[in-house]
């Protein structure tokens, strides 16, 4: 999976291929093939007063979130007729995933990598508005992370 970088102030080479990792196993989990020549994510690192913006923007919620995403497609099933998958953006403050990492007592790495696997499911079609939902997609996540070693303390 090529990961389209738009910040260059991200140095962290291990964390980057971490995160890449990650996304690639939760997209190959649901079939995706995850090459870079077929498969792309386009991703930011911003601070938390941009994601509050993009959130009250594009989401009609005033408040800092740790991660958005920004789905291509609406589902799997428009995905399968296409040779190059553009799957979508994920813009991710870490500050806010250094906070939760602390709160939840569990490395930034480790969140960070979560992060990416939720917005993967996303852009893939998943959501957790309902119970349902939520109880599908966090079995998802948990398997990636569980299949990385990064489990939940």
């Amino acid at each position: 999976m090529l990961i389209e970088l738009n910040d260059e102030n991200i140095q962290d080479e291990n964390l980057l291929k971490l995160m890449k990792e990650a996304a690639e196993i939760a997209a190959e989990t649901e079939g995706i093939k995850t090459d870079d020549d077929v498969c792309e994510v386009s991703l930011s690192f911003v601070s938390p007063e941009e994601i509050k913006e993009i959130n009250c923007q594009y989401r009609d919620k005033d408040a800092v979130t740790d991660v958005l995403s920004f789905p291509q497609y609406e589902s799997l099933e428009d995905m399968r007729w296409e040779d190059y998958l553009c799957l979508g953006d994920v813009i991710i403050c870490p500050e806010r995933a250094r906070e939760q990492a602390e709160e939840f007592g569990h490395s930034f790495e480790r969140e960070m990598c979560y992060l990416m696997v939720h917005s993967i499911l996303h852009l893939l079609g998943y959501d957790h508005m309902t119970d349902e939902e939520k109880s599908v997609m966090r079995e998802k996540e948990e398997a990636v992370m569980n299949k990385m070693g990064l489990s939940r303390n």
